[in-house]
């Protein structure tokens, strides 16, 4: 049950010196409406008499007089010792009368215009098919948040505040707290070969705060963005909110195909890519292809925006460099969170800047945020600078790993008929393709009502893919719920293949 405010801060605005009525009647009035339409909530200490009277600039017994008139008719309580209150229940016979709450007659009025930014957002879908998550099974991008080292996270914490100083109660750096930067470029730069220093990072409210602010600072209006095809479709959203023209470019089994993407918009502002864990497929884009983006980009003048995701999850193949660490004309925007790697509230998320974008990504994140918060940043700048990032990560990998086998044991064993899962040497989905026919909208309809979590592959595409498919999370899962989830997936889809084509 929610506490009740214990301090009302009620002041006066509406008392008239000049008016013939009496000031105490005035506040008396005031006071009285406040408390029957909710602005002083049931059980508030008012203010003390002498404090109403200085904060409204009126005399002490104009105060007392209201406070009497309101004592006597059941609206307030006065406890010795304590102060007066606002009565817990007003009698019914205390509401006022209807005739008191007419209002003037309506006026004719313009009508109330939205930005061409806010009906884009309001026409927007994220998702074609709202997913309810009521299990872990398999919601995409979940980690393991029971595995998290929340005792070492809690320590870390407490030691910051306790050593806290004033100056982390003021605005930070635009560009987010200097430590946490230096941890995050000596990370990127061992284990994913990103060509940074500090002064080239920004910390940002997740992956999807950095994609919104190359959305806002890229794009305009009526430029066309090559976007994958299938995508990732928050940061589809994030781009068609800016205006751009989205220009689907598909996927194949070597990534991004870039001829296509020429053909289709040579002269595209902007590309938007997973190269190294392709979201949802879980295809590795190829060195080739890598080669043959940067050249197209350095060519057309057009930015890349290289999402990592969960790329710290790798469990077989040969590792690629990122995409930015073999660009050559500085096009590449890099972008990545913790938020996968570590847990999903913290929405901490980074971005490594061309040199030239540096100063008007700093400047703007200024104009629209004044940085973010430094204590969080401090505890996870901690927390990597004693090496307890790096063992998580390590830890994680060999359970994912584990996880990973169990789900594809899993469909081996259960539904080796009805799912198909498409190769992924990285990340926390795979995509089980569905047998040809079925709606995979409907699918995750009915899984979620056995409390089974998939999220569509139509979600992810820019039209109706030839056949449908289902992307699963494994990381928050353990191995008993994968195998039950496997097991509830296959009975849905063979009750929907016995039921045939639903009639019109």
């Amino acid at each position: 049950m929610p506490r009740r405010p214990s301090h009302s801060t009620f002041r006066a605005f509406s008392l008239d010196p000049s008016s013939t009525e009496p000031l105490h009647r005035q506040l008396y009035e005031e006071m009285r409406r406040a408390i029957l339409n909710g602005r002083i909530a049931p059980g508030s200490r008012l203010p003390a008499s002498r404090d109403l009277a200085s904060v409204s600039r009126i005399s002490r017994n104009t105060v007392l007089s209201a406070y009497e008139q309101l004592l006597a008719e059941g609206y307030i309580q006065s406890r010795a010792g304590s102060g007066t209150f606002v009565a817990e229940a007003v009698p019914e016979s205390l509401v006022p009368d209807p005739v008191e709450n007419v209002s003037a007659p309506a006026l004719p009025s313009a009508p109330r215009r939205l930005s061409r930014r806010a009906l884009r957002a309001s026409q927007i879908v994220l998702m074609r098919q709202q997913v309810q998550p009521v299990a872990n099974a398999f919601r995409p991008g979940l980690p393991a948040l029971d595995h998290f080292p929340m005792d070492v996270w809690r320590r870390i914490a407490d030691r910051r505040l306790r050593r806290a100083s004033v100056r982390v109660l003021a605005y930070g750096d635009p560009l987010g707290y200097l430590p946490l930067r230096e941890a995050i470029s000596a990370h990127l730069s061992a284990s994913r070969g990103v060509t940074c220093d500090a002064s080239r990072v920004m910390i940002v409210n997740g992956a999807q705060g950095g994609i919104a602010a190359c959305a806002d600072l890229l794009v305009d209006e009526g430029d066309t963005v090559w976007f994958e095809d299938p995508g990732y479709f928050a940061a589809r959203a994030c781009l068609d909110l800016s205006g751009a023209v989205l220009t689907p470019v598909p996927v194949d089994g070597s990534g991004l195909d870039v001829a296509a993407g020429i053909a289709r918009a040579p002269r595209a502002r902007l590309v938007y890519c997973t190269p190294s864990h392709q979201n949802p497929t879980g295809i590795t884009m190829t060195l080739q292809r890598r080669m043959a983006l940067l050249q197209w980009a350095q060519q057309a003048g057009a930015w890349i925006i290289e999402d990592d995701n969960a790329s710290e999850y790798r469990y077989h193949g040969r590792p690629l460099a990122a995409l930015q660490g073999i660009d050559p004309s500085h096009r590449v925007i890099y972008v990545g969170t913790f938020s996968k790697v570590l847990f999903s509230s913290l929405r901490i998320g980074y971005m490594v800047l061309p040199p030239d974008l540096v100063d008007v990504f700093s400047r703007s994140h200024d104009i629209e945020t004044r940085g973010a918060n430094s204590m969080l940043q401090g505890i996870l700048a901690d927390f990597m600078g004693e090496g307890h990032f790096a063992r998580h990560v390590r830890r994680m990998r060999t359970l994912y790993g584990t996880r990973m086998a169990a789900l594809e044991r899993g469909v081996t064993e259960l539904a080796p008929d009805v799912l198909e899962l498409r190769p992924a040497e990285g990340g926390l989905n795979r995509l089980g393709m569905l047998p040809e026919g079925l709606d995979d909208t409907e699918v995750a309809r009915e899984c979620s009502r056995l409390n089974v979590v998939v999220t569509p592959l139509t979600a992810y595409s820019a039209s109706a893919p030839p056949r449908g498919g289902l992307v699963m999370g494994f990381g928050g899962v353990d191995e008993a719920e994968i195998r039950t989830g496997v097991e509830r997936i296959a009975g849905v889809v063979r009750a929907l293949q016995r039921r045939g084509p639903a009639t019109p």
